[in-house]
């Protein structure tokens, strides 16, 4: 019998106009944790939907299960043969309860008119919670839970189903640092129980943290698969990216000009007070600290989102009135959000159709009518300098890797000339290769007179990307430091600033962390 409960050998799947997998190898041995890493676009994604059955691969394909034909050609027929999928979009009912989420798709192949049995469904639910230690109300409605919760649910109906493989993509980007330990002894328990794990993950020390084994991707082709114990984190990335990839603080002091935008005692009650900031022309400034402490919540105020309740702002010599997120982009300023897919991209429609959105108005010809060809080369512009790939205008926004979407709602916001750009969490969910690139880029816009002010939570890009540093903590700026200056250790230090008063303390229910992976 066979070491291994999955065997993909000889996978290939190809779309309109792209080869997303060309001969991939995926081997899964029983109770082991199995990372696949690769960049984005490096067919990860691709592999897991024919896996899931979701997209069915190119004849010539090997696929086993168990040591059998797999036979999967939908969602369903990997659901009960024991596979479960924990996608980064959690794919649950929000406005149904944790005992309801927990069964949903059990009753699948009996009759529409079979009755519910209430008291079944709690019990497995309720069993299943109890071998992750979660102590949550099966009634409660899901869209009440934190992130964290919702997660444990889904790997509760993992377990519900009996699954015997378990994929988890990027699990922890959501999560506080002492839901992450929570999260690895879950799974140091599913290895336990012999329940194996795909683990998709962006961050390195995680992964060396959970792995017994690794399997890399590189543009859609098998690189190879490496015992943990026999590579190590620098081994790995340059067979990811082709090339030695090392991220180093900024050592180079930035030339700085004039003024270009201020922020004067800016508040929001229950988000941040006291806020003030400025920002000089050639300088990237960061605002970084721990998750709850305003940092988001003060990007959506300076950009109409949430309006602050006092404060003013300044951009260029002129005082700023914004009401509204309209108000910000006419005023010169541009936000790209954390969660580019859910806010900051429509993922059916068209990288032109999401790049030209904020200059929709500006596009139509005298009959009110959008300009097609002032449209097409608008796009093909931006697709170009960004290296967006691949480089076609009429792709779904969802066909392209996290990195490219980042890339296509950067280009969407350079479409509308910004004079400021406040970018969230640039790099989230991204890969190395893909982070260099979009650090490169924000580099380029300040030479070109656009000022950024950028969000991070992950410390060496903060400490390699920006010239100036904003320390955030429990909703005011706990401190400054020049990039030159600065080092992990100070920048946390400042973020914890445990001697703050009673009045300043975060908002209860508010997680921390800050990320320290590369």
């Amino acid at each position: 019998m066979s070491d291994y409960i999955l065997e993909m050998e000889h996978i290939s799947k190809t779309f309109p106009g792209v080869k997303a997998l060309d001969n991939v190898e995926l081997k899964v041995k029983q109770g082991e944790v199995h990372a696949l890493i690769g960049e984005n676009g490096a067919g990860k994604s691709t592999l897991i939907k024919v896996l899931a059955g979701v997209h069915e691969a190119d004849e010539g394909g090997r696929y086993l299960f168990e040591g059998k034909d797999a036979d999967i050609h939908r969602p369903l027929d990997a659901t009960l043969k024991g596979i479960s999928i924990i996608y980064q979009d959690l794919s649950l009912f929000p406005n149904l309860s944790v005992a309801e989420n927990i069964y949903i798709g059990r009753d699948s192949n009996k009759k529409p008119w079979t009755k519910i049995n209430w008291k079944s469904m709690k019990e497995l639910a309720g069993k299943a919670l109890d071998e992750l230690e979660m102590d949550i109300d099966l009634n409660k409605r899901v869209e009440l839970l934190s992130i964290a919760q919702q997660q444990m649910i889904e790997i509760a109906r993992a377990l519900a189903f009996d699954s015997k493989l378990i994929v988890m993509d990027e699990p922890t980007s959501s999560l506080s640092s002492g839901e992450v330990e929570k999260l690895y002894r879950v799974i140091d328990k599913l290895k336990e129980r012999g329940i194996s794990v795909i683990f998709i993950s962006h961050k390195l020390k995680e992964l060396f943290r959970v792995s017994d084994r690794f399997t890399v991707l590189r543009d859609g082709q098998f690189v190879g698969s490496y015992d943990a114990e026999e590579i190590d984190e620098q081994q790995l990335i340059k067979r990811m990216v082709g090339r030695e990839v090392v991220y180093e603080n900024n050592t180079q002091k930035a030339t700085v000009g004039e003024k270009v935008f201020e922020v004067k005692n800016f508040s929001k009650e229950g988000n941040f007070k006291d806020i003030n900031l400025s920002l000089y022309e050639g300088e990237i400034l960061a605002v970084t600290g721990l998750v709850g402490s305003g940092r988001t919540e003060l990007a959506q105020s300076i950009f109409g989102v949430n309006k602050a309740d006092e404060g003013t702002l300044w951009l260029n010599g002129k005082d700023l009135k914004i009401n509204s997120s309209e108000d910000a982009v006419k005023q010169g300023i541009a936000y790209v959000p954390e969660a580019r897919q859910t806010q900051g991209l429509v993922l059916e429609q068209s990288i032109v159709n999401n790049m030209t959105l904020p200059v929709i108005d500006a596009i139509r010809n005298k009959l009110k009518l959008i300009d097609r060809k002032v449209e097409k080369e608008l796009t093909e512009q931006y697709i170009k300098s960004l290296d967006v790939r691949p480089s076609m205008p009429d792709l779904a926004a969802d066909k392209l890797s996290g990195g490219n979407q980042q890339k296509v709602v950067i280009g969407k916001w350079l479409s509308a000339q910004p004079k400021l750009l406040i970018i969230d969490e640039p790099t989230n969910g991204i890969d190395i290769g893909a982070k260099t690139e979009i650090h490169k880029l924000l580099r380029r816009m300040v030479k070109e007179g656009i000022g950024v002010i950028m969000i991070s939570s992950e410390l060496p890009e903060v400490l390699s990307v920006s010239d100036r540093i904003l320390v955030m903590s429990r909703g005011r700026i706990a401190g400054e430091l020049n990039t030159l200056e600065a080092d992990q250790e100070k920048i946390m230090n400042l973020a914890l600033d445990t001697e703050e008063p009673e009045d300043k303390r975060q908002p209860e229910g508010a997680e921390s962390t800050v990320h320290q992976e590369v």
